[in-house]
């Protein structure tokens, strides 16, 4: 059966439709089905008028077996577990603030087990617990390979995890590393939902984005009242470097910035406190040296540790860690942590 995709269909009926279907438990495609067969006796007749609206779209990756249909409007989940909905086709291949060759690098650093990458995941999967351990549901705008999209559930195994993507290329490595997760290209400028994740998480994304106030405002409108975000960006101005500008970076933030801008999305910021902070001088020394260099930058240099010296510096972060979680919050740090909570009701 073809996967059906969705268009000009009133916001109110794909709502019903799609809690009946979650009742039912059918998809949605299996739910609209149903109801034509109960309600409309010239089936056949109705079908054919909606096939020229509900184009089928699917393409096959060959890395993932992810077969991602085209449904450019807001509100509607995918009809199969390990479907992608393409909210942004126009994205799927290009943007100006990441490079989709990245995703292969990284991979590669995520399974050389660096004590950072390793820590960071750590950290999230504590934040999470300890700040939502009644969410049933999470998404993950720019979950990348779907590292961290497998530490939240690993840390929440009863999770309901959703990954979304604006790269074709990322989308594929999150399909096959969290199979489990429900997974969406979408344009965090334009989150297709409202009031539907317990839980909405951005690890390392809105400094590739220029208009980073308005995926803070989409991620208040599709969060659950109760529920909240968890973020982590670059900190301190004063670090940046050759590798923001390899990484497309359009800011580095001051915590000030951030608790700023959460707050004017809507948000109660909960928690903030900087990480890497333990080995901050070593960090600062390690930038300025970036600066200084001549010759071509090599954004994989300080990622070529030996064992012993990763496993060094991982004692390092857990006990970083542990301080964190006892509630104390650094100033200082190469990357910023903030919690904050969408109010029950608006003021």
């Amino acid at each position: 059966m073809a996967t059906l995709t969705i268009r000009n269909v009133p916001a109110k009926i794909v709502k019903s439709l799609k809690t009946l279907a979650r009742r039912n438990r059918r998809s949605m495609e299996q739910e609209v089905r149903a109801v034509l067969e109960q309600h409309v006796g010239e089936r056949e007749a109705l079908l054919d008028e909606i096939e020229l609206s509900w184009t089928p779209r699917t393409k096959a990756f060959k890395r993932a077996e992810l077969r991602c249909t085209q449904m450019p409007q807001r509100g509607h989940a995918p009809a199969e577990r390990d479907a992608c909905v393409v909210f942004a086709p126009h994205l799927l291949h290009a943007t100006d603030g990441f490079e989709a060759e990245y995703f292969a690098q990284i991979a590669r650093l995520e399974a050389s087990g660096h004590f950072w990458l390793k820590g960071r995941g750590l950290v999230i999967g504590w934040a999470l617990t300890r700040y939502f351990g009644s969410a049933k549901n999470y998404l993950e705008i720019g979950c990348g390979t779907g590292h961290l999209l497998a530490e939240a559930l690993a840390a929440s195994p009863t999770l309901e995890v959703s990954g979304s993507e604006v790269l074709e290329e990322g989308l594929k490595y999150a399909a096959a590393n969290v199979p489990a997760a429900t997974l969406y290209q979408m344009d965090a400028r334009q989150i297709p939902f409202e009031q539907e994740f317990d839980v909405i998480a951005a690890y390392d994304v809105l400094e590739h984005i220029e208009q980073d106030q308005a995926v803070l405002a989409e991620m208040f409108r599709a969060v659950t009242p109760g529920g909240g975000i968890i973020l982590t960006v670059p900190q301190h101005p004063f670090l940046w470097g050759p590798g923001d500008d390899y990484a497309r970076h359009k800011r580095r933030y001051t915590r000030r910035e951030l608790v700023a801008k959460v707050r004017d999305a809507g948000f109660e910021v909960i928690r903030t406190t900087s990480c890497l902070s333990l080995l901050f001088p070593a960090l600062l020394v390690s930038r300025l040296r970036d600066r200084r260099a001549t010759g071509t930058f090599d954004p994989l240099a300080e990622f070529r540790l030996g064992p012993l010296l990763n496993r060094m510096l991982a004692l390092v972060s857990a006990t970083e860690r542990v301080m964190i979680k006892g509630g104390l919050s650094f100033p200082f740090g190469g990357s910023l942590l903030l919690v904050a909570r969408r109010p029950e009701r608006q003021a």
